[in-house]
């Protein structure tokens, strides 16, 4: 074997290497809902990303992002049995829990690590080596597409 023979095998080598690992890191894809769990805030999906011939495959544990948020103290009128009068509301915390449903198209994010033991909201050391896993998804929000049907 020559050396520009062994020099092009270590490049398609490395070359193949490379591409095998961009292959398997995921940070954001468009997914559908097949089930979502309320009371755990947990969901199954399927990517709508196809790589193969063949469905891709379902994520199972998919957390569900909740948002806080501060409303500000504010007038709101209102109108009271007939009777427009304005009140003033107090500044108060919101809690809005996720409300996705079969068949909705979510945004998923992958963490950059494993983030079973972290889901407590506990600092965790990861169990696993995996980074940017579909396994450590998480939906981040609904697609307009589902909000607007």
């Amino acid at each position: 074997m020559s050396a520009t023979d062994a020099g092009s095998a270590a490049n398609a080598f490395v070359a193949g290497m490379v591409e095998k690992a961009i292959n398997d890191l995921y940070v954001c894809f468009p997914c559908r809902v097949i089930s979502f769990d309320s009371a755990s805030g947990m969901a199954v999906v399927q990517p709508l990303f196809r790589k193969a011939d063949k469905e891709p495959a379902l994520i199972q544990n998919v957390p569900a992002i909740g948002q806080k948020h501060i409303v500000k103290e504010h007038e709101q009128t209102i109108v009271d049995q007939g009777i427009e009068r304005t009140i003033i509301i107090k500044e108060h915390e919101e809690i809005h829990f996720p409300n996705v449903k079969s068949g909705d198209t979510v945004l998923v994010v992958c963490a950059d690590g494993e983030i079973r033991n972290t889901l407590s909201g506990q600092v965790a050391i990861p169990v696993s080596k995996r980074m940017h896993s579909k396994n450590d998804a998480v939906i981040v929000g609904v697609l307009p597409c589902s909000l607007l049907s």
